[in-house]
């Protein structure tokens, strides 16, 4: 079972973090150049197969993490190599829901072609955390970076 929950895993982080990068590579340069908020229309697309695609990668990943190390103290130990992937993807993880959280609430109500930088500095920084959470994961499997 743990071929499919990680073959599962790293299908949402793709869906997830590809969709974050075509939205703020092919995007969002065009609607900061044109001004126009409605080219970013990504709460339908993105959010339609992105949100199930980040709630798979949560769900999977405390599967596998307890799979790996059952014991949970082991997880916030960051001299163990488990525990620092972990802690950065947990980080990882709670920046998105804030971003995500604040650009729902605060940005996207108020959204117009004065106020877009706001929504693209967000657009950003969540492709740069999913990018981040796509190393840790990789990290996970091959030690590479940390």
């Amino acid at each position: 079972i743990i071929p499919f929950i990680i073959l599962f895993h790293i299908i949402a982080a793709t869906i997830w973090t590809g969709g974050h990068l075509v939205l703020a590579i092919g995007f969002l340069p065009k609607a900061l150049k044109n001004q126009d908020p409605a080219i970013i229309d990504f709460l339908n697309p993105v959010s339609t197969i992105g949100i199930p695609a980040l709630f798979l990668q949560v769900i999977t990943g405390f599967y596998l993490v307890h799979y790996y190390a059952s014991d949970v103290s082991q997880w916030q130990n960051l001299d163990l190599h488990i525990g620092r992937v972990f802690m950065v993807k947990l980080s990882c993880l709670l920046v998105i829901i804030l971003l995500a959280a604040h650009v729902r609430f605060r940005v996207i109500p108020n959204l117009d072609k004065d106020n877009l930088r706001y929504l693209a500095v967000h657009i950003i920084a969540v492709t740069i955390v999913s990018v981040v959470f796509v190393i840790a994961g990789l990290n996970f499997r091959t030690g590479y970076f940390f």
